[in-house]
């Protein structure tokens, strides 16, 4: 273990690429699929309380401006100077290939000197496992300095160009019904693009505040709970996933085999209690950790519909925290992903409104088969 036992993020960052996207503004990038208005964007736009977003398309051509990688780059970029790193992280639920891994292709773009490189995957809690995997290397004393990340590249999955083969396909299905499945259309207004970093070391920074990492509680449920996100596979009738590599070429194309799907059903059904509520209690249980110790709730939600179900739950498993000390930036960032607690964490530490002695409890879910995290940290003075 290293000589403090403690570990510390020094620095943050957030790159959003582009210039934000309104919500009227959102087909001028992601185009209409066959050529119609969603008729489902309103409705979900109603819903998720989302004003703006990034994303990494020029408008005008309909091509990436960046890569996953070269967004998480940035990023990393932003956090200054750091020195030498010997363990670098990343989290995204969407590579921008299937090999080689996430992270090598961000070192690369860094051109750092050899390291070690690490990516995690997942959903949403892919930049949480990626934080936690650099946080126990430096509480373990293998690594001094360490960099984890989360990104979220999801608009070049999204652009209206990618259901086409879908449309074609089922053309007489269409004419009933002009809306490719409300599963994928859902999601068109749900996600955007962004990217987060910190800077893990065994003290606090020299200056500001740092937020010393107390402890990080990852909750799989997919013991009892089937597929409810996915992408890169077809959820069967009977629960189970057929992954893509079952599908001819032609299938892949004529079923959008690669967009990302959600069982609507099951989320609204299970997605609260599973997350937050059993993570809640299984906290109760091992830490130390009462709702009046918390100073600031960050809860990663991918829609403000999920905001009085939270709540409730929250007050139900006995773990209320008032509404005045929760704080996102759903609205003006849009929902980024494994990206968004990296980029909420990012702009509260530079809002000024943190001071030492703080205590942060941050909540990232995620539905791909039902998990809940939590972690804890404490805003530390350089001074402290």
């Amino acid at each position: 273990m290293n000589n403090s036992g403690k570990v510390y993020i020094t620095g943050t960052a957030a790159f959003l690429p582009n210039a934000p996207v309104g919500n009227d503004g959102i087909e001028n990038v992601l185009g209409m699929v066959g050529g119609k208005p969603s008729r489902a964007r309103r409705i979900v736009l109603r819903n998720n309380g989302i004003r703006q977003r990034y994303y990494a398309i020029d408008p005008q051509t309909g091509e990436s401006t960046h890569t996953n990688a070269a967004l998480t780059a940035a990023a990393v970029r932003g956090l200054g100077e750091i020195g030498q790193i010997d363990c670098l992280v990343t989290g995204t639920s969407r590579p921008d290939q299937l090999m080689p891994n996430h992270g090598v292709m961000v070192h690369g773009e860094l051109g750092w000197p050899a390291c070690e490189v690490v990516s995690t995957a997942g959903i949403c809690v892919s930049g949480l496992t990626a934080l936690k995997y650099a946080y126990l290397a430096v509480l373990s004393g293998d690594a001094k300095n360490a960099v984890a990340t989360g990104s979220e590249m999801a608009s070049a999955g999204l652009h209206a160009r990618n259901f086409e083969a879908e449309l074609e396909h089922r053309v007489a299905e269409l004419e009933n019904n002009p809306e490719i499945a409300f599963e994928k259309d859902f999601l068109r207004w749900m996600l955007s693009d962004g990217a987060g970093a910190f800077n893990l070391r065994p003290q606090p920074a020299d200056t500001g505040l740092s937020l010393r990492i107390d402890w990080i509680d990852i909750l799989s449920q997919a013991n009892s709970m089937e597929v409810c996100m996915y992408a890169g596979g077809e959820k069967q009738d009977d629960g189970s996933l057929k992954g893509w590599q079952q599908y001819s070429p032609e299938q892949r194309a004529a079923q959008s085999i690669f967009s990302v799907k959600q069982d609507v059903r099951l989320l609204n059904a299970e997605v609260t209690y599973q997350t937050i509520g059993k993570s809640l209690e299984k906290m109760q249980r091992t830490r130390d950790v009462k709702p009046a110790d918390i100073d600031w709730f960050l809860p990663h939600m991918s829609s403000e519909y999920f905001r009085k179900p939270m709540a409730d739950c929250m007050t139900t498993v006995g773990f209320p925290i008032a509404q005045e000390k929760w704080f996102t930036n759903l609205q003006t960032k849009g929902n980024t992903g494994s990206a968004s607690i990296y980029i909420m964490i990012d702009e509260l530490l530079r809002s000024g409104s943190l001071k030492h002695g703080d205590r942060l409890l941050c909540f990232i879910p995620e539905s791909g088969r039902f998990t809940g995290s939590l972690m804890h940290l404490t805003a530390v003075d350089h001074a402290g």
